[in-house]
C-alpha cells in the first residue's frame, strides 16, 4: 500500500495565489524522479481539468517551465505544483497520490468535488 502521508506545502511569499491540491510523499517522490530523468529540475508539475472523457471532464498532467496569468502554485518540498485558474475550483481539496502495485501504477486522484465518474476512472463530473 502506498504511503499517503501528505507533504506540508508552503508558498513562496509572492503574489501568486495558492491552490488547495495536496500531494502525498509518494507523488512528490515520483514527480522528482521524472524531473531527474529529464535532468530538468526547473520544471513545474502542472495539473489541469479539461473537457472530455465519458463523464465530461478529465485530469491532465504535464511539466511546464512557464507560469501563466492566474496560475495558482504551491511548493511541496521543491516540487512546485501549478493549477490554472479555470481548474482551481474543480481541484480544491483534491489529494494526489502515486501508486505502484501489480494491479495499478500511476497517479491516483481523490477529488471531493467529483460528483460522479466512469468505469475507466479517468474522467469525472
Amino acid at each position: 500500500m502506498a504511503d499517503t502521508t501528505l507533504i506540508d506545502a508552503t508558498t513562496d511569499g509572492t503574489a501568486t495565489p495558492a491552490h488547495g491540491v495536496g500531494l502525498s510523499e509518494a507523488a512528490v517522490a515520483k514527480v522528482r524522479s521524472l524531473r531527474e530523468k529529464d535532468a530538468r529540475d526547473d520544471l513545474r508539475f502542472r495539473i489541469a481539468v479539461q473537457p472530455g472523457g465519458c463523464s465530461g471532464l478529465t485530469y491532465e498532467y504535464s511539466f511546464d517551465e512557464r507560469l501563466l496569468d492566474g496560475d495558482a502554485t504551491v511548493d511541496f518540498g521543491g516540487v512546485e505544483v501549478v493549477v490554472d485558474k479555470m481548474s482551481v475550483d474543480h481541484l480544491n481539496g483534491t489529494t494526489i497520490d502515486f501508486v505502484d502495485t501489480i494491479e495499478k501504477q500511476g497517479f491516483q486522484i481523490d477529488n471531493p468535488n467529483a460528483s460522479g465518474g466512469c468505469a475507466c476512472g479517468d474522467s469525472f463530473h
